[in-house]
């Protein structure tokens, strides 16, 4: 059911988490001028801080660069739980006015942009009436993160059907779920794994992590000693800046000497993590991955709480794989039975670029895989769009600022020009092509054939270093040969798709 005319704005939002909650902010502070909407097809902001709900749901990187460069981070733990992330993107939103601007229940099922007009038509479906309207955009800002809000990943394990305690998702936790005192089995070796078992094994029976292969753990402060020393000698927002920059600098020279110096790395890592464990542990089994620092994002531990679960014994770590759910919880490769009342499938995410929308220009349809990213934030022949992709070393917001203001730069530049289109060269020469996301781990492996492709040289590669983007997206010229500036319609040399 279609309902109402299609109302225009110049810059349509989509996602209301914190890269596009962000994005508002910057458009307020940057482009006052511009009119703006932000679509949610959940009915609340905060995107992933308002999704998960498991028990002890937190950052995995520091406050003090996943908050927003504009608005200091003023909690005094530098690794927050959800809750109190969540409250920091809603007042953020609430102080620049831009809640005003979300709309709830509209999911984005498609967007077609019009040559001759330089306008988007998006189709809009109401999540709460299933109702189907239409808005019209200038500027299409896809804030929707990367992977799929309504569907977490699961394996296919064998035998699942026969087990008869309680299976749960962390990405759809129940509400009234009770472990007090219950066996619980937390399947995977991830962050959100990492995360659940000091915290459930609190009140849990006892909490078994099963992982098929470790993954590398670091263990750091909730409260950073700096960050409390310069909130007292330092305003506010120099204060920020200054724990900001420390970890910005320490967060770059880890990446780079696991990139240079990967045996150093991992004995490092290993020793601190070996230095927190009970005596006898087999760290070489159940803590030391098969891939190198950095081919996966690290994992940290607040206050060594997972170590300390293990010193209390009310948490353990089994690594092999699962041969079959039973009745009574898994049998694992190694001819072991675990028992468990909970089984937890913290086995990851499913990847899905721009909300799962289809992109089309003059009604010819856009294959993601077919485009090249452009500063990691546009993409090849696509007119007046962006996306933000968060950098997968550091903290996501880093990115998502860049590439807002660097999104205000471009509409900034339009206006005081008259241009009305802008787009990066629709078939640049000579590039060679790479996974946009270039990690090892599974969620990404398992879909990154259906996203945008990055190059190998700049502006085409997305660089995973901020100190340096953050010069570049600032400071580069607009007009650099491969961003191309239209006044009116641009020579798209667009072809409908071969037949199959």
């Amino acid at each position: 059911m279609r309902t109402g005319e299609a109302e225009q704005v110049d810059v349509l939002i989509v996602g209301a988490g914190l890269s596009g909650i962000g994005a508002g902010c910057h458009l307020r502070r940057a482009c006052p001028e511009r009119t703006f909407a932000i679509l949610e097809s959940r009915d609340a902001s905060g995107g992933t801080w308002d999704l998960f709900r498991y028990p002890g749901i937190r950052s995995d990187s520091d406050m003090q660069t996943l908050g927003y460069a504009f608005r200091p981070w003023k909690g005094t733990r530098t690794i927050a739980d959800g809750p109190s992330i969540l409250r920091y993107v809603r007042q953020t939103a609430a102080e620049y006015g831009v809640d005003e601007q979300v709309r709830y229940n509209r999911r984005v099922v498609s967007a077609d942009y019009d040559s001759d007009e330089c306008v988007w038509t998006v189709q809009v479906q109401r999540t709460d009436t299933d109702e189907t309207t239409e808005m019209r955009c200038s500027f299409l800002f896809m804030c929707t993160g990367y992977y799929r809000y309504d569907e977490g990943y699961t394996p296919p394990f064998a035998g699942v059907d026969r087990y008869q305690g309680t299976l749960v998702h962390p990405q759809h936790w129940p509400e009234q779920l009770d472990y007090a005192g219950r066996r619980v089995a937390v399947i995977g070796s991830g962050a959100t794994a990492i995360t659940l078992v000091p915290a459930m094994a609190r009140t849990a029976g006892h909490v078994t992590m099963v992982q098929r292969s470790p993954s590398y753990v670091i263990s750091l402060p909730s409260v950073d000693p700096l960050d409390r020393l310069a909130r007292r000698l330092l305003p506010v927002m120099p204060a920020y800046q200054l724990v900001r920059w420390k970890n910005v600098v320490l967060m770059a020279l880890s990446f780079q000497l696991s990139r240079r110096r990967p045996r150093l790395v991992k004995a490092v890592i290993r020793r601190g993590v070996r230095s927190q464990l009970p005596d006898g542990f087999d760290v070489d089994t159940h803590f030391a991955p098969l891939y190198d620092p950095w081919d996966q994002r690290m994992c940290v531990v607040p206050d060594a709480d997972l170590f300390r679960a293990l010193h209390a014994g009310t948490a353990s770590i089994v690594t092999d794989g699962i041969e079959t759910f039973t009745e009574r919880g898994l049998k694992l490769a190694g001819g072991t039975e675990l028992t468990a009342d909970v089984i937890v499938t913290a086995t990851g995410l499913r990847l899905q670029a721009i909300g799962g929308t289809a992109l089309s220009v003059d009604g010819v349809p856009v294959h993601l895989p077919d485009t090249l990213a452009y500063r990691g934030m546009m993409l090849s022949g696509l007119p007046n769009f962006a996306m933000t992709i968060g950098y997968t070393n550091a903290s996501w917001t880093l990115k998502a600022d860049l590439t807002a203001d660097y999104v205000c730069r471009l509409l900034n530049h339009m206006a005081a020009h008259g241009y009305r289109q802008c787009m990066p060269a629709p078939d640049p020469p000579g590039i060679t092509r790479r996974p946009l996301l270039d990690l090892a781990s599974g969620y990404v492996q398992r879909s990154v054939q259906e996203l945008p492709s990055q190059g190998t040289e700049r502006p085409w590669r997305m660089r995973q270093n901020y100190p340096l983007d953050l010069l570049d997206f600032r400071r580069a010229d607009l007009e650099d040969g491969v961003m191309q500036f239209f006044a009116g319609r641009p020579a798209l040399r667009r072809t409908e798709p071969a037949a199959a």
